[in-house]
């Protein structure tokens, strides 16, 4: 293989994780194989004003034991999970940066809310208790490209750094802006992904108005759904040329194929199945797949009556007489609608059922809804053979990202 051809494949060499199912994607990956759901009773001072009272939150966070005291002032919730998990990529690449190839790196990170709880008690004082000052880092903390530049600080980066915000899409839009500063030469690595810490009682209040959250749990593609179950967490990855993987003798954990954009054009809200087939077929197109070679797909199964059935439509369209092949699931009723990070979370799901031939399950479900006519795998993981998967991210706003991997 010429080394112009090396320079155009992607591979990931480092995962890390923040999630409702505890710290490291280790420990992520192990609990979506073992199907554990770390949805539980939401933990927030108002909660009991909530109608919606759970969620799937990070358990046992204290940042002051993982944070210096200079540092830990400037960092919201949403940049303390996302340095986490930065750091631990970067740990498993083994990468270090000094001045000259600081330059060659690049930090895109995507986030849906950004500093929010920063936001959220900021509010609070502003209006609910009618104070006339803030926090002087109040600004540095709700930024949403706060936690891009602390990456940067923290493992001294120097190229581009950016953050890229699309509501649910937005960490599948951010490791797609990665791969293509690669493919094109800017950069040779990236560290990638998403990061979101929501979980603020205006947001709870926020989507209670929609009337999309599920009052005990999520149940993708179930008869018996009523909506989804909001989340947090980080997921990040050190993605890099396969030929600068290759020159550092570097362990590949996956190769990102292909990626695929999508605009619906249409309903701010109401997902379109044309507008998500698109980037399914545009990530396939990619990474020069045919749809018999995906064996599995992470789907993006909010569990909300919506997304499921529309979603189920797209994979037939975009897959055709294939679409029955693939094993499908969704993670998401597991570590919960982490919204910006679902997609990075995802990701972790997708490297491992290439990695061990493992198809993380779908939990929760009563009765499979004979709409969402797919091969879905339902209550516990199923061993078989993945040479290569999608992972789909649909967002408000009709804003698709489709990742598409091989082993």
């Amino acid at each position: 293989m010429s080394s112009s051809a090396d320079d155009r494949q992607v591979v990931i060499t480092g995962a890390g994780a923040v999630s409702a199912l505890g710290f490291g994607a280790d420990v992520l990956w192990d609990a979506m194989k073992a199907g554990r759901v770390g949805i539980a009773p939401l933990v927030h001072p108002r909660a009991e004003s909530l109608r919606v009272r759970v969620a799937a939150q990070v358990p046992a966070f204290d940042p002051s034991t993982l944070f210096d005291e200079r540092t830990l002032p400037l960092l919201d919730r949403v940049s303390q999970f996302g340095l986490l998990a930065a750091n631990e990529a970067m740990a498993q690449s083994g990468l270090h940066f000094d001045e000259a190839s600081g330059t060659r790196a690049a930090v895109i990170v995507g986030t849906g809310v950004g500093g929010e709880t920063t936001q959220d008690a900021a509010s609070e004082k502003l209006y609910g208790e009618n104070s006339q000052r803030l926090h002087p880092l109040t600004i540095v903390r709700i930024m949403a490209n706060a936690v891009s530049s602390h990456i940067c600080v923290r493992h001294g980066i120097t190229g581009p750094s950016f953050a890229v915000s699309s509501a649910c899409a937005s960490a599948n839009h951010a490791i797609a802006q990665a791969v293509l500063a690669i493919r094109s030469g800017l950069v040779d690595v990236a560290i990638t992904g998403g990061t979101e810490a929501c979980l603020s009682y205006g947001v709870f209040r926020a989507w209670e108005a929609m009337r999309v959250l599920s009052d005990d749990t999520c149940r993708p593609f179930c008869r018996q759904r009523h909506g989804l179950v909001l989340g947090e967490g980080a997921g990040m990855f050190v993605i890099e040329s396969l030929a600068h993987a290759r020159a550092r003798g570097a362990k590949v954990l996956a190769h990102i194929a292909g990626v695929g954009m999508s605009a619906d054009a249409g309903d701010i809200v109401a997902p379109s199945d044309a507008g998500a087939a698109r980037a399914m077929r545009a990530a396939l197109a990619d990474a020069r797949m045919d749809p018999a070679d995906v064996d599995y797909i992470n789907a993006h199964g909010t569990g909300t009556l919506a997304n499921d059935v529309t979603e189920t439509r797209a994979i037939h369209m975009a897959l055709g007489s294939h679409a029955m092949h693939p094993a499908v699931s969704s993670t998401k009723s597991m570590h919960g609608h982490a919204l910006g990070a679902s997609g990075a979370l995802e990701l972790i799901a997708v490297m491992g059922a290439l990695t061990e031939g493992v198809i993380p399950p779908t939990m929760n479900a009563l009765e499979p809804d004979p709409a969402c006519n797919l091969d879905i795998v339902f209550h516990a993981a199923r061993q078989t053979p993945v040479r290569a998967a999608l992972s789909n991210s649909f967002a408000f706003g009709g804003l698709n990202a489709v990742l598409a991997l091989r082993a």
